[in-house]
């Protein structure tokens, strides 16, 4: 695991030493990325320069140093992830008569470039990863990215230069203030939470779509001219021909189709040179990857955990008792304030653009705990958007049964109904309901509950679940519309079933561009490398073979991956209300954070920056403080850009 950055001088003026010095300096600002080493390639001729930071994880020798030439010296790679299936890969160019000097992955990614070309090695490799290889007998620039969006690459011209990297700090770091923000982006921030692919929040900069890779000749690059990126694996059509081709079988063969291929994935994941272990949750996801690897392995697996004293975050327990199943060399940090507050600085350093999933912090934490004893860590990521495991799935498909059978103009009676009552009021309704209907903040569910129902139709429901801030072109006052269209309903494909197009809309929008971001940000934050082996793309193609009602039974998702999981660990082990892994901001917010926010949320400041209308936020934030409404995580969006902006 590691960073690179790169840049072509479209000046034709650089020396090949202010090459070396300019990209040795956008690498060196990713040493945590890659804290074992560094290294430059420059070619003045061409005005292209590559520099690369080294986490050493596979080949600890200088075999491994990037960046890396072919054995002809035709193609120059650098390169950030791991390519699992390297050794299958390396076994067959061995066959065509390739010869080795090393053991790395990067080695025998280049020779299956050189062997095959870019495009069929893309195919077949299986893995994460995004790099940058220059051909210098054609004089062109290749950049790629995995098929999730596992690793990031940000890239675009800017001045004098087309530039690329993992981070966008090494582009800030060349570019410097001629970075403007992108203000028409600020309104898909708001309402996800995150920049979505392929925006950045500077102009002219984005990020490389998961599953393609650009191609840019020197002349393309001379006249500013970018073409857009090529699909070498697409989401969709894999979605689509397993709906068209659905696994013929038993429910225990499905199951034991998947059993087998993610103990192949787990094993391919745990190759490594370095110490290596594994997050745990207790939940569904993190316990299922860590039974397979402990299957497959001579001794306890090391697993981290860490816990909250509030209740309602706290996993550490959950995850305890299937470490003790497991027999796992365990590790659990009691998280206190103080522990979560101190991440708070560091937050808009590690996301290099605006971040709001307050999940960032505990997987912060968790990291840093794993970092501790541990160079590469496996990770549960991936299994709700794969096997159907959301809340919000199920939910919305409650509501949509509910739409078709009441109808709209009792719907609409029901709306105002719920919206005509304040929201203490409806508190105090709750209070009088039978204790199993009781939850916090009853009133405060009815009126978002409310916002959701008054939609077109289901796509709108749904794109209406997933919003943090619904009226968010109200609270921005840059009123141009924003270019992101992915995630509005009206682009959505048409699949078989509405939860399949929730999965899918989930796994190209909120998977690469918010639970990805947030485990690579968090990891390389301190020098970590996460492994996600539910993403192997083998499991999502199989898991699209799968019909629904084989995905979600019983009120609950995820399926199969249950059943293989009760192979491992008994199911009262693992019987637990779905958690998401947070924090407890809304109470820090009113409290020990209160003073941090009241200076981002300040009304003059606010107005002077000009990216937020102040009475909407002074409002919002005095109904959370006061307790009148839960708006922890719209005041988050607005206080991540507010903290990034005085980085910037």
């Amino acid at each position: 695991m590691c960073g690179f950055a790169g840049f072509i001088d479209l000046s034709a003026r650089l020396s090949n030493g202010d090459l070396d010095a300019r990209v040795r300096a956008m690498a060196d600002c990713m040493v945590l990325r890659g804290p074992d080493g560094s290294g430059t390639w420059v070619d003045e001729r061409s005005g292209i320069a590559l520099g690369h930071r080294r986490l050493s994880v596979i080949d600890l020798t200088t075999h491994g140093h990037q960046p890396m030439s072919s054995s002809s010296e035709r193609y120059v790679i650098a390169y950030n992830g791991e390519i699992y299936n390297f050794q299958d890969i390396r076994r067959d160019l061995e066959c065509a008569g390739v010869q080795f000097c090393g053991h790395s992955d990067t080695e025998v990614l280049l020779a299956a470039i050189e062997r095959w070309g870019l495009e069929a090695t893309l195919k077949r490799a299986n893995g994460m990863f995004a790099f940058a290889v220059w051909d210098q007998h054609a004089r062109t620039l290749y950049i790629a990215r995995d098929r999730f969006g596992q690793k990031p690459i940000y890239y675009g011209f800017s001045g004098s230069y087309f530039v690329f990297a993992s981070e966008l700090k090494p582009i800030k770091t060349l570019i410097g203030n001629d970075l403007k923000i992108d203000r028409s982006i600020v309104r898909a921030y708001l309402r996800h939470g995150y920049v979505p692919t392929p925006y950045s929040i500077y102009e002219g900069i984005c990020k490389l779509q998961p599953g393609t890779f650009l191609k840019l000749t020197l002349e393309d690059v001379s006249s500013r001219r970018m073409g857009a990126p090529q699909a070498y694996w697409s989401a969709l059509e894999v979605a689509k021909a397993g709906l068209d081709r659905p696994f013929e079988g038993r429910e225990d063969d499905a199951v034991d189709a998947l059993d087998e291929l993610l103990c192949d994935a787990v094993g391919k994941c745990m190759v490594s040179d370095v110490p290596l272990g594994a997050f745990l949750s207790g939940g569904i996801d993190s316990s299922t990857v860590v039974s397979v690897m402990q299957a497959q392995s001579s001794r306890p697996v090391k697993t981290f955990s860490i816990g909250f004293e509030e209740a309602q975050y706290n996993e550490a327990a959950y995850a305890g008792k299937v470490a003790r199943h497991l027999k796992t060399d365990h590790t659990e940090l009691y998280v206190t304030e103080k522990d979560a507050l101190d991440v708070l600085p560091k937050l808009p350093l590690l996301y290099d653009e605006p971040f709001a999933d307050a999940s960032q912090i505990p997987t912060y934490l968790v990291s840093k705990l794993a970092r501790q004893h541990v160079t590469v860590s496996l990770s549960g990521d991936g299994g709700d958007e794969l096997f159907g495991g959301y809340n919000r799935y199920l939910f919305a498909n409650r509501l949509d049964r509910f739409d078709s059978i009441m109808p709209k103009p009792v719907i609409g009676i029901l709306v105002d109904l719920m919206r005509t009552f304040s929201v203490s009021a409806w508190d105090r309704v709750g209070s009088l309901m039978p204790e199993r209907f009781k939850f916090p903040q009853f009133g405060d569910k009815v009126h978002k509950l409310a916002s959701v129902v008054d939609t077109a139709s289901p796509q709108d429901r749904y794109y209406a679940l997933c919003s943090i801030w619904q009226n968010a072109e109200d609270v921005v006052c840059n009123k141009e519309h924003s270019p992101y269209t992915l995630g509005v309903p009206s682009q959505w494909p048409l699949l078989n079933e509405h939860i399949h197009q929730m999965m899918y809309v989930d796994a190209v929008t909120y998977l690469p561009d918010d639970i990805l971001t947030k485990i690579d940000r968090a990891s390389m934050g301190v020098s970590l490398e996460a492994r996600i082996p539910l993403l192997d793309h083998r499991i999502y193609e199989l898991a699209w073979q799968f019909a629904l009602g084989a995905k979600i039974k019983g009120g609950q998702g995820k399926w199969p991956l249950r059943q293989v999981l009760h192979r491992y660990v008994p199911r009262e082990i693992i019987k637990r209300p779905k958690m998401g892994f947070g924090a407890p901001i809304g109470i820090w917010l009113r409290k020990e954070l209160r003073d941090w926010v009241e200076s981002l949320l300040a009304t003059e400041r606010l107005r002077d920056e000009g990216f937020f209308d102040p009475s909407i936020i002074t409002d919002t934030w005095n109904e959370h403080l006061r307790g009148a409404r839960n708006w922890q995580y719209q005041i988050w969006t607005i206080l991540m850009f507010q903290a990034w902006l005085d980085e910037n």
